[in-house]
């Protein structure tokens, strides 16, 4: 396993995180949740990352039992959770205001079973909330020991900008993490989001690196999505994937694997690994047989050729442009 630092801190994650939207307390038991959380870290994974939103509170309460029952020192693993999203009915159970955060972290720390959050992320952007109000609220978290580092997850370049402007005006913690949706077949951090996280000293920590599992190869064109995958449990994610021209394509990556002597997971993952703005790609299982797969990706260079041949693979197919709307 390789480890990256996030952006311009001094902290250290492993460039394969452990993520868990989707799965733990939801689409998979317990049991086989704690498996693949130790998989991961018998593998090198020390990053593992979830969010209070996920199975309303159940992903992180998972992971938290999972991380304990493993007996390592906390020192050990970089545990990051998320806020913004609602978690209960209650008008003040979601956003980013100052009440919602605050408490929010409390609860979070109680269901990982752990004193403080190596980085504490805003989930969305809030647009009801002054801007200055949740930073305000992150830096007394940092301040408070129950956060070490702050990010954010899929917001603007004009956003991040916004936030950067504020911290530094105010003297407050700046962000060091963005969590952007990005793989090869979605792309639209490229234009504006990265050239500014490298000025500014950000790494992308992205989610669905594996675009939902359509780059593993596993869906065919013409056949129904395998039973249990996410294409059949949560097609609401998929649909916009799930079309023969497109998956025709992804299969014509699988020589380009072969040569490499790797899965087409593990090649969609060094992928985006390449981008050296990347500090972690994050990856989902439903069993440990998956984590073994992908933890492979960690340490492979792809050459110009290797680029140039996926580039044409998936000619038509990426998309890049910014005005884009974002996953949900």
């Amino acid at each position: 396993m390789e480890y990256r630092s996030v952006g311009r801190s001094g902290l250290k994650v492993s460039e394969i995180a452990y993520g868990n939207w989707v799965t733990h307390g939801g689409q998979v038991g317990d049991a086989a949740a704690k498996a693949c959380v130790r998989a991961a870290w018998e593998s090198g994974v020390t990053f593992f990352d979830t969010a209070d939103a996920y199975e309303k509170g159940a992903a992180e309460t998972v992971l938290g039992t999972a991380l304990k029952e493993l007996a390592m020192d906390r020192s050990d693993v970089v545990i990051a959770s998320k806020v913004y999203w609602p978690i209960g009915d209650n008008p003040n159970d979601r956003g980013l205001s100052r009440k919602h955060v605050l408490e929010s972290i409390d609860k979070s720390l109680r269901r990982l079973q752990t004193d403080y959050l190596d980085i504490y992320q805003a989930h969305r952007h809030d647009r009801l909330v002054p801007v200055e109000e949740t930073l305000r609220a992150f830096e007394d978290i940092v301040r408070s020991g129950k956060a070490l580092y702050v990010g954010v997850s899929e917001w603007d370049a004009e956003q991040i900008a916004e936030a950067l402007r504020i911290a530094d005006e105010m003297n407050f913690t700046r962000i060091i993490s963005n969590q952007p949706q990005y793989s090869m077949l979605y792309r639209v951090i490229e234009a504006e989001i990265e050239p500014l996280s490298r000025r500014e000293g950000i790494s992308q920590i992205v989610f669905s690196p594996l675009a939902q599992g359509v780059l593993t190869g596993k869906y065919l064109p013409g056949q129904a999505p395998p039973a249990q995958s996410r294409a059949a449990e949560r097609g609401q994610w998929t649909k916009d994937l799930m079309h023969d021209d497109l998956l025709t394509a992804v299969q014509q990556l699988k020589p380009i694997a072969d040569d490499l002597g790797i899965s087409m997971a593990s090649l969609a993952l060094a992928w985006v690994l390449d981008n050296d703005n990347v500090a972690a790609a994050i990856i989902g299982a439903t069993r440990p047989e998956q984590v073994l797969d992908n933890v492979q990706a960690s340490g492979v260079t792809l050459t110009d050729d290797v680029r140039k041949r996926i580039d044409e693979v998936l000619t038509g197919f990426v998309k890049d442009d910014p005005r884009l709307t974002q996953s949900p």
